[in-house]
């Protein structure tokens, strides 16, 4: 269960818990500031964003955090700096995750602002590349994000007037167990116009699943239109039927140039078997002559 709104009096050991910034799907996101930001023992930075939820109900946060505990060390993973429970004047415990403020808000509030026409080629190549360093990262450590999206992806400020995007929201994170035999996972969990056929038809989410989800990200970076689900009068259950209809293939503008057509071909294929892997990504020449610095 998310926090309510008004929780501002549940502040932390060395934080003030600031403004209401959003509501996710398990918790309440909050400004944070450091109470002392000045003295040299702080162990934050001066500015945070909390990810707050009652305690009874914080599974999928105290989840999320055993995630970022294995991915700790990238620049395109937004950063975890710690766990805190605190408690509300009128007697409520929430378990808080302090997390690395991302002032640019969401790769999804970017696109809308593009008024519907999507980004400049320039962008979307140089956000897919950030973007597929961060899943190369995470699938590296044996963990599929499973809800990769626009809102999942958060920008943070580089220095130099432009943004880093910053793959976040790990409560749905999956850890891969290698094994020769393949077991069927019950909980299948993410959103509907961004799930992998592999998985609607039978419940298989690994590696090649954020494949599809990149895939469909970068569609609307490119398009400001999500690739799924955008014709209103589409049910939820219409759309999942054609992402599983291994004959009905996503449709690719002509305008985009032809390394962005083949990077979306090669990220939407139905059969996961023959998806493109991170690594043919990597080098592909959509993206292999962006500089990473």
């Amino acid at each position: 269960m998310a926090v309510e709104e008004d929780s501002s009096d549940n502040h932390g050991v060395a934080w003030w818990r600031g403004s209401f910034l959003g509501k996710g799907g398990f918790a309440s996101i909050y400004l944070a500031f450091l109470k002392k930001p000045k003295s040299r023992r702080a162990f934050y930075p001066p500015l945070m964003a909390v990810k707050s939820a009652e305690v009874s109900s914080s599974s999928s946060l105290q989840k999320e955090k055993e995630a970022f505990n294995h991915l700790h060390d990238c620049p395109y993973i937004l950063e975890c700096y710690g766990e805190e429970t605190t408690m509300s004047k009128d007697g409520k415990m929430l378990y808080n995750l302090l997390l690395e403020y991302a002032s640019g808000g969401t790769l999804a509030n970017f696109i809308k602002r593009s008024g519907g026409y999507g980004l400049p080629e320039s962008d979307v190549k140089r956000y897919t590349r950030s973007i597929l360093k961060g899943i190369d990262y995470i699938h590296s450590h044996n963990y599929v994000h499973c809800d990769l999206k626009p809102h999942n992806v958060l920008l943070v400020p580089s220095g130099d007037g432009d943004f880093v995007p910053k793959i976040g929201d790990f409560g749905l994170a999956k850890k891969v167990h290698k094994t020769k035999k393949r077991k069927f996972d019950c909980s299948i969990a993410g959103t509907a116009f961004y799930m992998a056929p592999e998985t609607l038809i039978n419940n298989i989410q690994e590696f090649p699943f954020d494949i599809w989800a990149l895939g469909c990200m970068v569609f609307e970076m490119f398009t400001g239109k999500s690739l799924w689900g955008s014709n209103p009068n589409e049910t939820t259950e219409k759309a999942c039927k054609r992402i599983a209809d291994r004959y009905e293939l996503p449709k690719i503008p002509s305008w985009i140039s032809k390394d962005g057509k083949d990077f979306l071909k090669g990220c939407l294929v139905k059969n996961h078997q023959f998806r493109f892997t991170i690594e043919m990504l990597l080098i592909h020449p959509f993206v292999s002559g962006i500089d990473d610095t």
